[in-house]
């Protein structure tokens, strides 16, 4: 076994993976403990140096990963590319016109989900799912700009805060899709001007809420539940592999030891 074969099994090992998993977590806690004051004024040095040690190992762990699977083999897998790009942000200098970077080095903590097995299916799922829920989003907005234009005719003149155009218009009818202060906010004052404004907002809520929302939500689950399944076969092909290999060298051996057995 090479060198480079045996950083690659290193890497592929669940100690390993369980290891980065653990330093991620850490680095989470020391990047919000570096959003305390008192903190940092106590052990700000010591928070500082944990987080470049933190990054450090990152940054060695993807060199390794690099030089096990080579670069066409390390940009092959999506995974790589999501690590590789989280990464490299927390690697850009913190200038004064890039300050937003160090806000952007939370990011870090999302690479839980390129090392949990059971994450990495949920978004696997949901990127499957992009797909139909593209089309859920598009017939979300023709509803929302059928109703957004409706509102504004209807009630602008005299809701102008919360239907004077057709943005305000749109976002207001987004609140009422969430039901945040939808009835007693906005629907019971513009009834007590318009009485048959139910006529409009009920069957909104109906058609929105109740079911183009929940239609993307089974598109998503769906999505999952494939995923799943996909994953539960290969392993299942996998297992039936290892067990035809296991049976074909048994017969080998069989075989062999029949054929330099003693003859009678």
């Amino acid at each position: 076994m090479t060198f480079r074969s045996r950083i690659g099994a290193i890497l592929d090992t669940s100690l390993f993976q369980n290891t980065i998993l653990g330093v991620i977590l850490f680095n989470a806690v020391i990047l919000g403990m570096e959003t305390s004051g008192p903190i940092m004024a106590q052990a700000g040095g010591v928070i500082t140096l944990l987080d470049k040690l933190c990054l450090s190992i990152f940054v060695v762990e993807i060199a390794a990963k690099l030089y096990a699977r080579g670069i066409a083999g390390f940009f092959k897998r999506g995974w790589n590319i999501f690590d590789f790009v989280i990464v490299g942000i927390s690697l850009m200098p913190t200038t004064q016109g890039l300050s937003v970077l160090r806000a952007l080095r939370i990011l870090r903590l999302l690479r839980v989900v390129s090392v949990a097995p059971s994450l990495r299916r949920v978004v696997e799922g949901l990127v499957t799912a992009l797909p139909g829920m593209g089309s859920v989003f598009l017939l979300m907005g023709m509803i929302f700009y059928i109703g957004s234009v409706m509102a504004t005719k209807l009630f602008g003149a005299d809701f102008p805060e919360w239907f004077g155009d057709l943005g305000r218009s749109a976002y207001s009818l987004f609140q009422i899709m969430t039901l945040e202060s939808w009835s007693m906010g906005i629907v019971r004052p513009v009834m007590e001007q318009f009485p048959y404004a139910w006529a409009f907002f009920v069957p909104f809520i109906m058609v929105t809420t109740f079911a183009v929302v929940n239609l993307l939500v089974g598109l998503i689950v769906n999505s999952m539940q494939d995923a799943h399944h996909a994953e539960d076969v290969e392993k299942t092909d996998t297992y039936r592999d290892e067990v035809l290999t296991r049976l074909a060298h048994l017969e080998t051996l069989i075989k062999d030891a029949h054929d330099t057995g003693p003859k009678g």
